[in-house]
């Protein structure tokens, strides 16, 4: 596995990270506890070395799992979770107050097994809140030893630029995936800018991308697929043209159409980490394989001016949770 390197803060990772979130939380009956843990192992086993999770999961429950998973495999590998909600039984709210921060980071040190915490987050902005205060409580933490590097989850470009004069960003995280690539307009030209990485999460469009899914696709409990506007069956099947395009494209690749969404990704900059999630080992061997796709300038410019005509239909997100990220 090739690494890559987000930001300019020194922070080196595999050029394909886990998303961990789906191990058991929103993608259905979760597996057992021994079983996540060997899909954790068969991901470190291809060579990836970083593993995205957050406290909301589960909640608490997939830090755990993940701590469980990588004790006496921690040396080489990049831990990155995410904080700033206030959780309780009534739902998440932003918060990234000083005292919340340093408590979250403590819980989540404690779950995962470990005595810093190589990339931390804030999970969503607190707009309550100056974004240059939370930079502040990051940069003592920083200080304190308890985290390595810092990011921000699906912020504005704004936003970033304020929390990178205080403290230096390592990188932001947004979703970015061949039928999502929003962040290119605003946030890629800041990005490339000030020197932060991206990482990529839903990088096969929860799934779709994969071509595993139809209009006859049904989600179970704790699947949040349900509920998103891009997979009713009549945007699943309006969107059936991106399939096709991959499909084909595959098919003169020689791969599939999960490696090609994320050899795409890894094409677009070299300073993007794709974190796709899975619980079967065989995905995550196929999903590895896309590192070693490579496309002509030619077949990528081909490739970008297709996907740009394709017209998805279907928000991503539903209105609560645009409104929180505003995007």
């Amino acid at each position: 596995m090739q690494t890559r390197k987000l930001g300019n803060t020194g922070f080196v990772t595999s050029a394909i990270g886990f998303g961990c979130m789906g191990l058991n939380h929103h993608r259905g009956p979760a597996k057992t506890e021994a079983e996540i843990i060997k899909v954790v192992h068969g991901a470190i086993d291809a060579g990836i070395t970083m593993f995205d999770t957050a406290e909301v999961y589960g909640p608490y429950t997939n830090e755990e799992l993940v701590g469980k998973a990588i004790k006496g495999k921690r040396d080489g590998l990049q831990i990155a979770t995410k904080g700033g909600f206030h959780i309780t039984p009534e739902g998440n709210e932003p918060d990234s107050s000083r005292e919340n921060l340093i408590q979250e980071v403590e819980g989540s040190l404690k779950r995962l097994q470990t005595d810093v915490i190589d990339l931390y987050y804030i999970h969503r902005i607190d707009p309550t809140r100056p974004i240059e205060e939370v930079a502040e409580t990051i940069q003592g933490l920083i200080k304190a030893g308890k985290i390595k590097h810092w990011g921000l989850s699906e912020a504005s470009a704004e936003t970033i630029r304020r929390a990178h004069a205080v403290e230096p960003l390592a990188a932001v995280e947004s979703e970015y995936s061949v039928w999502w690539r929003e962040p290119e307009e605003q946030i890629f030209p800041m990005l490339e800018e000030l020197g932060i990485g991206l990482v990529a999460y839903s990088p096969l469009g929860r799934g779709y991308l994969t071509g595993k899914l139809d209009t006859n696709a049904s989600f179970a409990v704790n699947d949040n697929r349900a509920e998103l506007p891009r997979f009713t069956k009549e945007a699943l099947a309006a969107n059936q043209v991106v399939l096709d395009l991959l499909q084909k494209i595959a098919e003169e690749k020689q791969a599939t159409m999960a490696q090609v969404s994320i050899a795409w990704i890894l094409a677009q900059k070299d300073w993007i980490v794709p974190i796709p999630g899975t619980t079967k080992i065989e995905r995550i061997q196929e999903n590895s394989g896309a590192a070693a796709i490579q496309f002509t300038p030619a077949e990528l410019q081909s490739m970008n001016q297709a996907i740009a005509q394709l017209e998805i239909v279907g928000d991503r997100y539903p209105q609560s949770e645009k409104e929180r990220t505003g995007r």
